[in-house]
């Protein structure tokens, strides 16, 4: 774990690594189909993070690629099937974050790590769809992808 996130366990460093599959399959998922360029942008994002964010969060996102694909993959075969019962499922399993983030004693990065989880599911979002299948974010994905299962993060 990096040391921006003291004050956490391995368990609870292991769901904020597993936040960012989630949130894949949540948004990706949410009209119905999960499709490859949607698996596929996510994994590119994840992978620009890990060299494009200030340090404790690159370093963050490194770790998340490690095992992205493996994650993303044992997250879209355990929530396969019905869509309201699939997005109501992997919003409890993020709202479990409520208790996650207050323990990070590095604020800032609390705060920088729970921005980059709405940014990451805008950029999901915009994966598919719209002019050249580019840029467009359906009605659905527009109702999740402000997170609110997971409370803003504050000082």
């Amino acid at each position: 774990m990096i040391h921006q996130f003291h004050g956490i366990s391995e368990q609870e460093y292991d769901q904020l690594k597993d936040a960012i599959s989630l949130i894949t399959v949540l948004i990706a998922g949410a009209d119905g189909t999960i499709d490859s360029k949607e698996k596929d942008w996510a994994e590119k994002v994840t992978n620009i993070r890990s060299y494009s964010l200030p340090d404790g969060l690159k370093e963050f996102y490194l770790e998340v690629g490690e095992d992205f694909q493996e994650r993303l993959d044992k997250y879209i075969e355990k929530y396969e099937g019905e869509v309201d019962l699939r997005n109501k499922q992997i919003g409890e399993k993020l709202s479990e974050l409520n208790d996650v983030f207050p323990k990070i004693q590095d604020r800032e990065a609390a705060i920088a790590l729970y921005e980059s989880f709405i940014s990451f599911a805008k950029h999901v979002a915009r994966a598919s769809g719209g002019f050249l299948n580019w840029g467009s974010i359906s009605h659905e994905e527009e109702q999740l992808i402000g997170l609110e299962m997971i409370h803003p993060v504050e000082i």
